[in-house]
């Protein structure tokens, strides 16, 4: 009977929940095997060290989160409203490591002592940006407004949780659906 490894997605998922959480600094192997319920042998057969880990973690958080993400609403087809529409609640609903708000602002963190994690974001975030315009350039014609509802649109998924403000009767969730539908008109 053979030995059962951990598959090498668990330890990125796990590591990157760590990264949510705690940074880069609460990434560390032989907690991660406890969670994972292995030893930390096992991690050896997949990274070299720590600094692999953590590379392959930000790698799979830039996959997922841009990439996948695009793909998913171009794969669903639409004009430029639809896909908004699919990419705002997609990004609503994602509550899992890859998605969540929790893991970009680690990394936003982390990018403002680390060049390398800096340049990687600036990437990912310029990407972003990239798509949100093109989007919102198949039914707004000037430039300036297409800048604009990007960066909206951006800031909001970036800042949202990090504002404590109330809305008078309204709850933040209605807040965002009444922002949602301002900027797809």
């Amino acid at each position: 009977m053979g030995v059962t490894r951990t598959p090498r997605g668990r330890w990125i998922e796990e590591g990157l929940r760590m990264l949510a959480s705690g940074g880069p600094e609460a990434v560390r192997i032989e907690p991660l095997a406890q969670i994972l319920g292995v030893t930390k042998g096992g991690f050896y057969g997949y990274f070299r060290n720590r600094d692999a880990l953590l590379a392959e973690i930000l790698d799979t958080w830039e996959r997922e989160t841009t990439e996948a993400l695009i793909e998913q609403v171009e794969t669903a087809g639409g004009d430029g409203r639809a896909k908004l529409d699919r990419l705002f609640t997609l990004v609503a609903s994602g509550e899992g490591p890859m998605t969540g708000t929790a893991a970009d602002l680690a990394i936003r963190e982390w990018a403002r002592r680390d060049e390398q994690v800096a340049r990687q974001l600036e990437r990912v975030d310029n990407r972003r940006m990239d798509y949100l315009r093109a989007l919102f350039r198949e039914f707004c014609a000037d430039d300036e407004d297409v800048e604009v509802r990007s960066l909206l649109v951006f800031s909001l998924r970036i800042g949202s949780p990090l504002i404590a403000a109330g809305h008078g009767n309204r709850s933040r969730k209605d807040v965002l659906e009444l922002t949602r539908q301002w900027l797809l008109r």
